[in-house]
């Protein structure tokens, strides 16, 4: 008896920031993985602040006792649970990663279907079109990008 070709696992990338535009980037990724059966791989991104000190850059400093890798997990951890329906049949994996987030989702999307992200995040110029992640992804990703905008929003309108 022949055996079944075991039928690749799709998976669909989404970065995760806690900001509108990633909150409907999840939110479309989830509709995209109910039609295509793929798997859903949520992605957030941190790294330990800097801050000027006299003459250069330091980590803020080390007597600060921040959990700043707990606090991107519960971050994302709640983004998944107001997102996305509890009923759904999508499965939902989480992924925290230390490190630049545009570097982050490139490395996170080797192999993936779909790069979803939305069009602006936290930080950076509230007039561009495009964050710097995006942008960056949109040259970089190793496979197919979506990029999605915070509804209500018109291209050129500030985040905030």
């Amino acid at each position: 008896m022949a055996s079944q070709p075991q039928r690749a696992q799709h998976r669909i990338v989404v970065g995760v920031d806690g900001s509108p535009s990633s909150r409907e980037a999840l939110r479309w990724a989830v509709r995209q993985a109910e039609l295509t059966g793929a798997g859903i791989q949520a992605v957030i991104a941190w790294h330990y602040p800097v801050m000027a000190s006299g003459y250069a850059w330091a980590p803020v400093s080390p007597d600060q006792e921040t959990d700043f890798r707990g606090i991107a997990a519960k971050v994302l951890a709640e983004e998944i649970a107001e997102t996305v329906d509890p009923a759904s049949s999508v499965q939902v994996s989480q992924q925290v990663v230390e490190g630049n987030a545009a570097a982050v989702l490139t490395d996170s999307a080797a192999g993936a279907d779909l790069l979803v992200l939305g069009s602006r995040g936290h930080g950076g110029f509230a007039s561009a079109l495009l964050g710097s992640v995006s942008q960056h992804c949109a040259h970089h990703a190793p496979c197919p990008l979506v990029i999605i905008r915070a509804p209500g929003r018109s291209p050129g309108q500030s985040a905030g």
